[in-house]
C-alpha cells in the first residue's frame, strides 16, 4: 500500500506533460496520450484517481528527434533519460523526468531519478502472424535478459534465486542487450508499416496505424493535449469495457521505495529513507 499523497505527484506530472506538449507542438513532433492517460482523459477528463504516472507514445522518428534535442527544447529542470543516453537506465523506453524531485521505484534496481512521464516509441511490425510471433518472442527474451542484467542478484538472498541473474550478468553485458533490443524494435520502419506497436504492450498491442490516426486534441485536467484519434477502438483493444470502473482491488498504484517532490534526485542519500515505514 502506497504511503504518499497522490495529488501533488499528479500535479508535478501534469507540469511535465505541459512542457512536452509545448516542445512537440513547436517542433512539429507527433505524440499521443496513451494507455491509462488516454483512458483517464476519456473516462475521467484527467488522471484516473489512483494513477500516479502518465504515458505518451511517439512514432520512432519523432521520439528520436525529441531525445536528440531535449536539452534545447525543454526547460532546464526536465531531462530525457533512455537507454541511448544513460548506461545505467534499465528500460527500453524513455522517461522525461523532473530533476528537482526524487523517485526510486524499486530498491533492488537501484535507479534514482525524478518524477516522470513515460515516453514509448512506436514502431512498425511485420504483417504475417508467424513473423509477428518470432518478432515478439525475441523481444520478450531480450527484455527478460535486460531485467536480469540490471537486477540486484541478491534481492532474494544468496540461495538459488541469485543464480539466474548472476548467470545472465556473466553471459551478457548491458550494452549488448540494449543493442539487441534496439535493433529488433526498429527493424520495421514506422512510416512504411501498416501495423504498428508500442513494444511494451507486446503482441496484444499490435494495431493498424489508422487506429492511432492523427494526434487529436483531448482535454486532460482542464488542459488541451493530443491523444488517439480513434480512441474507442484503441481503448477497447487495450482494456475491453474501458468505461467500467474496476473494483478496488484492481485499482493499482505504485508503491515507490522513495518519493520526495522537493529534493533534487542528485542530492539523494540513503539516510533520507525512513526504513520504519
Amino acid at each position: 500500500m502506497a504511503t504518499y499523497e497522490i495529488r501533488p505527484l499528479q500535479l508535478k506530472i501534469l507540469e511535465i506533460l505541459d512542457a512536452v506538449d509545448k516542445a512537440c507542438r513547436e517542433n512539429n513532433l507527433r505524440y499521443y496520450l496513451t494507455a491509462g492517460t488516454m483512458l483517464g482523459a476519456v473516462r475521467h477528463k484527467g488522471f484516473i484517481p489512483w494513477d500516479d504516472d502518465a504515458d505518451i507514445a511517439m512514432p520512432r522518428p519523432d521520439y528520436e528527434k525529441l531525445i536528440a534535442n531535449a536539452t534545447k527544447w525543454l526547460p532546464k529542470r526536465y531531462e530525457v533519460i533512455c537507454a541511448e543516453n544513460d548506461d545505467n537506465y534499465p528500460l527500453p523506453f524513455a522517461k522525461i523526468q523532473d530533476a528537482e524531485t526524487t523517485i526510486i521505484e524499486r530498491h533492488h534496481l537501484k535507479y534514482i531519478g525524478g518524477a516522470y512521464i513515460d515516453v514509448f516509441p512506436l514502431d512498425g511490425v511485420p504483417d504475417g502472424k508467424i513473423a509477428q510471433w518470432w518478432h515478439f518472442f525475441r523481444y520478450q527474451y531480450y527484455k527478460k535478459v535486460n531485467y536480469f542484467v540490471y537486477r540486484d542478484p541478491y534481492k532474494h538472498g544468496h540461495g538459488p534465486a541469485c543464480w539466474l541473474p548472476l548467470m545472465f550478468q556473466k553471459l551478457y553485458s548491458k550494452q549488448w542487450v540494449k543493442q539487441k533490443l534496439r535493433k529488433m524494435m526498429t527493424a520495421y520502419d514506422y512510416d512504411k508499416s501498416r501495423l504498428i506497436v508500442d513494444h511494451d504492450d507486446g503482441w496484444r498491442g499490435v494495431m493498424q496505424k489508422e487506429i492511432l490516426g492523427e494526434p487529436t486534441p483531448v482535454i486532460f485536467e482542464g488542459k488541451e493535449f493530443l491523444g488517439v484519434e480513434n480512441f474507442d477502438k484503441y481503448l477497447s483493444q487495450k482494456y475491453g469495457d474501458y468505461m467500467t470502473i474496476p473494483p478496488h482491488n484492481d485499482q493499482h498504484q505504485h508503491n515507490f521505495y522513495y518519493l520526495n517532490l522537493e529534493k533534487p534526485y542528485r542530492e539523494f542519500d540513503e539516510s533520507d529513507v525512513d526504513h520504519s515505514i
